[in-house]
């Protein structure tokens, strides 16, 4: 199947670097094609570029991505973020701590990685959690950072 929708994530001269450190987070993930910049005399827009990344494609289990070295114009922020979801609560603590460098950004189960990407890390059944918990289950997910299972089931 042809997957017809894919991100693209913009970075500034760190694209190789985050594919290889994505890579090392997410299971059943590679890095499918890299494009490189040019012998730099092709063009003046390639000076100090040679060899390094244009663009890039990686699959992060099983999903696809794409990726550009578009320089500091653009940068990422929480209006985009990717939801992991987690079986357990050692899924949600091994991707937290993979994931989370930003500590004075976190809430509710979101995170920022170290190239600007925002992540959502959140049990597989958080609706059904904070359902069955109410409103209790709801302001205890509000004062956390990285989401605590047993604390949210405890709510009372």
């Amino acid at each position: 199947m042809i997957t017809k929708i894919i991100p693209c994530l913009w970075f500034d001269e760190c694209a190789e670097q985050a594919m290889n450190y994505y890579l090392s987070v997410f299971p059943n993930s590679e890095i499918t094609h890299i494009e490189r910049y040019p012998d730099e005399s092709l063009n003046e827009h390639f000076v100090g570029k040679a060899g390094k990344v244009i663009s890039g494609e990686f699959v992060l289990d099983g999903v696809k991505f794409r990726c550009l070295d578009g320089g500091p114009v653009f940068k990422m922020n929480e209006a985009i973020s990717f939801t992991i979801d987690c079986k357990d609560q050692s899924e949600i603590d091994y991707y937290w701590e993979k994931l989370s460098y930003f500590t004075e950004l976190e809430q509710c189960g979101w995170c920022k990685d170290q190239f600007g990407m925002t992540w959502q890390i959140l049990p597989h059944n958080m609706g059904e959690l904070l359902a069955n918990g109410g409103n209790k289950a709801i302001q205890v997910m509000m004062q956390q950072q990285k989401i605590i299972i047993s604390d949210i089931e405890n709510a009372k």
